[in-house]
């Protein structure tokens, strides 16, 4: 008698998954091909990307090896399209290539470039810091110090492995103008920061102990 029940029991319940497959085939079938759609666009978005940067590696390879410093105005161009294709590895390098080969450019170009590599790509937070530390860099020639604490802020308030270079960067460009108690604030800083990069801790001390003592 059990088995008898346990059979019927097993029947109904295949019986009500076979009509749920019945009832529900079309929105099934939607849910299926939709699966296998989306797995499709992405490998066919992976592959698309790879394309990509393996084109935008040999135009930037191109570049550097054709490279003349006699007319570097000719190879601008291809530059800034790299950098305008906003890709994680080869628009930085693009736009270091521009500053390291002084490649004529004016300030405000070299800084738009900057923002759209800090704030149009999606980059590790690390690698981001770098380059707002490096745009710091660039400005510490020319930019006020307002300015010049505006674009460093990112970092400088952070716990960024660059911290204490944009801090010893900023504590540089106060010495520089003789403005010892303002550099001075930003050397303790480095001082105080337990993350602080050890050669930078090292040159501060020598600073501090060269420069400040009484």
């Amino acid at each position: 008698m059990e088995e008898d029940i346990s059979i019927i029991d097993t029947n109904t319940r295949i019986e009500k998954i076979k009509n749920f497959f019945i009832k529900n085939k079309k929105y099934l079938i939607t849910i299926l091909s939709l699966i296998i759609l989306i797995i499709f666009a992405f490998f066919a978005y992976n592959e698309m990307q790879n394309k990509k940067n393996k084109n935008l590696a040999e135009k930037y390879n191109d570049i550097i090896i054709n490279f003349e410093s006699t007319d570097k105005s000719k190879f601008k161009k291809e530059l800034v399209e790299i950098i305008y294709e906003k890709n994680k590895t080869y628009s930085p390098l693009a736009l270091y290539f521009i500053i390291d080969n002084e490649i004529k450019s004016s300030n405000e170009e070299i800084n738009e470039f900057f923002d759209v590599i800090i704030n149009e790509i999606k980059l590790d937070k690390e690698i981001k810091n770098l380059i707002t530390y490096k745009k710091g860099l660039f400005n510490s020639d020319f930019e006020n110090e307002n300015n010049l604490i505006n674009i460093l802020n990112p970092v400088i308030n952070s716990n960024s492995v660059w911290k204490s270079h944009a801090l010893y960067l900023m504590a540089e460009y106060f010495f520089d103008k003789n403005e010892k108690q303002k550099a001075k604030e930003f050397y303790n800083q480095i001082l105080n920061f337990e993350k602080s990069n050890e050669k930078i801790v090292q040159e501060t001390q020598k600073r501090l102990s060269r420069d400040f003592s009484e």
